[in-house]
């Protein structure tokens, strides 16, 4: 077995606290930027996601204002189709 001197063992233990403290140092590092990149990749779904809804919205309120427009110029006609629909649905719905 290899002896030490007294000051050697210090020294040793010294550079090991030194290095565990540059891994914990670089763990943390790491960390953080995983956190950073973890809140930038979930504004940007949320932005898209917000983007999509309002998107969606201008779909609904466009078919909206289109159908009232129909049944403006054709109320009769909308009258007979709406009639339909909602026997042919009391219909399916007595069925079930």
């Amino acid at each position: 077995m290899s002896r030490m001197n007294p000051g050697e063992g210090g020294e040793a233990t010294s550079k090991m606290k030194e290095a565990a403290s540059q891994a914990g140092q670089s763990v943390r590092e790491m960390g953080s930027q995983a956190k950073e990149v973890a809140r930038e990749q979930y504004e940007n779904l949320r932005d898209h996601a917000q983007e999509y809804y309002d998107q969606g919205r201008e779909k609904i309120s466009e078919y909206q204002e289109s159908l009232e427009e129909y049944v403006r110029e054709q109320p009769v006609k909308s009258l007979l189709i709406a009639a339909g629909v909602g026997m042919l649905l009391g219909v399916l719905w007595r069925r079930s």
